[in-house]
């Protein structure tokens, strides 16, 4: 930019139209790109000075910042005993539905989430050798590459503050700038969110250096931080670890508090540790929410037929990212600060792949082309209300666990819950109206807001209407809560 400004101004004083004054505009502009550059590495090597700074301060303070803290309880699932499928009764002809406005307990609306990290000033690049010769990694069957060679290998002595310091400023020396940029690097190609970040940090040192070790924690810690988030290095039982902050709470997994912020383990971790309570300028936690589509490398699963009951048109035999899914299977269950309803919103917020999307979406929007609003949200409604098969959490999976969209396309059973997450991903991406999500005692379904004139069973919000659209109770038009559902405890979620 100051170049820019720089050499607008050589342009309007020395006439871009002379011919005469061409030569001096050259001779100006080779001048300015030379100010510029020494400006620039000037600013480049008054950058690496603040960082050098800032790590030498960080190390010096590992030395002495360690104190015995003891693990808090994980905080559990809350208690949720899902109500069984209902079948709406059928007597021959549809019934009209009437008007009917509904009470609500309480509104949920989560966070929007921020942008990443980012390093706490830019990084300068170093010489470095070809592509082709960076060390290659796999990260749920893709291929990754990063500028990080043998000379950079290390072995720690311990994990005392003393050893922890000297490696620490030993790695901010030997030149991993460009290890960070290229891992930061692909975190925007591949779209990574934060967890995916992290995970594939941990893949990437664990390959490197042969296991997961002790420096394998360290250069992850090292990497994670100069990346621009909130870590903390510790010790116990005469190994290191490495605690992430998070901005959300997760559930059943215990954690540190130190200095009013959560603390979560990377791996298995003793309770009783000594923390290292040195914080970096400018850290931030990381979040669990999921902007955009993970772009993993493809492994195609086998293909399901899916099938609506009642319209012999509305169909599709759909494929999923079997790469996705298995990272989907290591996703923390969080809540957004204290607010358990901030848990449905995440899954539910969280994009179809273009894989499932691309098999599943075509002939669904081929069933509602053209269709009015009621019709073509009905049609929605009965695909996912007998395409899937209802089973409970505990008996597959020994406790609650929610399923992302492309989960439910996925695996062969599904509860309320992923029935309802994944009915609010198609209404929103196939038809484009709103849908908020809303949980009785033990039961999750969805309500949309109609730009068209639709009766039924609804909810008021900021002034719009959202009608009641149940995707376990069976059978049921639109507008139709399922029996037995106490709406003056229900909650709504608002989703984007």
């Amino acid at each position: 930019m100051l170049r820019k400004i720089l050499l607008a101004s050589a342009v309007i004083a020395l006439g871009i139209g002379s011919t005469s004054a061409q030569g001096t505009f050259e001779e100006f502009k080779s001048r300015i790109d030379g100010e510029f550059n020494s400006y620039k590495s000037a600013r480049d090597n008054e950058f690496e000075a603040f960082r050098k700074r800032i790590n030498d301060e960080y190390a010096a303070m590992v030395r002495k910042a360690w104190s015995e803290f003891n693990a808090m309880r994980g905080i559990p699932l809350p208690d949720d005993n899902p109500l069984p499928p209902v079948t709406y009764p059928q007597d021959g002809e549809e019934e009209a539905v009437e008007d009917n406005p509904l009470p609500i307990d309480e509104v949920i609306t989560p966070p929007v989430p921020e942008p990443q990290p980012e390093p706490i000033v830019p990084i300068e690049e170093k010489p470095a050798p070809p592509v082709e010769d960076r060390f290659e990694f796999t990260f749920y069957g893709t291929a990754m590459r990063a500028r990080i060679d043998d000379e950079m290998r290390f072995a720690m002595d311990g994990c005392d503050e003393s050893s922890v310091a000297e490696t620490w400023s030993r790695l901010a020396e030997t030149g991993y700038e460009n290890t960070v940029n290229d891992c930061l690097a692909l975190r925007t190609r591949y779209k990574l969110c934060d967890w995916a970040y992290l995970s594939m940090l941990r893949a990437m040192t664990t390959e490197f250096l042969g296991g997961w070790s002790d420096e394998a924690t360290m250069l992850t810690a090292f990497i994670y931080c100069q990346s621009g988030y909130q870590m903390r290095l510790a010790s116990g039982d005469g190994r290191l670890f490495m605690l992430y902050a998070s901005r959300h709470t997760i559930y059943g997994t215990g954690y540190w508090d130190v200095d009013g912020e959560k603390f979560y383990a990377l791996g298995e971790c003793p309770q009783q540790i000594r923390i290292c309570q040195a914080a970096y300028p400018k850290e931030r936690p990381l979040s669990l929410q999921i902007a955009t589509e993970q772009l993993l490398a493809l492994r195609q699963s086998g293909q399901r037929q899916l099938q609506s009951r009642q319209f012999a048109d509305v169909k599709a035999t759909v494929r999923t990212n079997e790469n996705l899914i298995a990272f989907f299977d290591t996703y923390p269950s969080s809540m957004i600060g204290d607010d358990f309803g901030t848990r449905w919103a995440i899954y539910a917020n969280t994009p179809m792949s273009e894989e499932a999307a691309g098999t599943l979406y075509p002939s669904l929007r081929a069933a509602i082309d053209g269709k009015p609003q009621r019709e073509a949200v009905g049609r929605l409604l009965d695909f996912v209300q007998t395409a899937f098969t209802y089973e409970y959490d505990d008996k597959v999976w020994g406790g609650d666990r929610a399923f992302f969209a492309e989960e439910t396309l996925y695996y062969p059973y599904c509860d309320c819950e992923d029935r309802s997450i994944l009915f609010s991903r198609l209404v929103r991406d196939l038809v484009g109206l709103d849908v908020v999500l809303v949980y009785y005692p033990n039961h999750l379904a969805t309500a949309v807001r109609f730009t068209d004139d639709v009766a039924g069973d609804h909810i008021m919000l900021r002034d719009e209407k959202y009608v009641v659209c149940d995707p376990t109770y069976i059978g049921a038009p639109v507008g139709a809560t399922m029996p037995g559902m106490d709406n003056s405890t229900a909650k709504v979620i608002m989703l984007k």
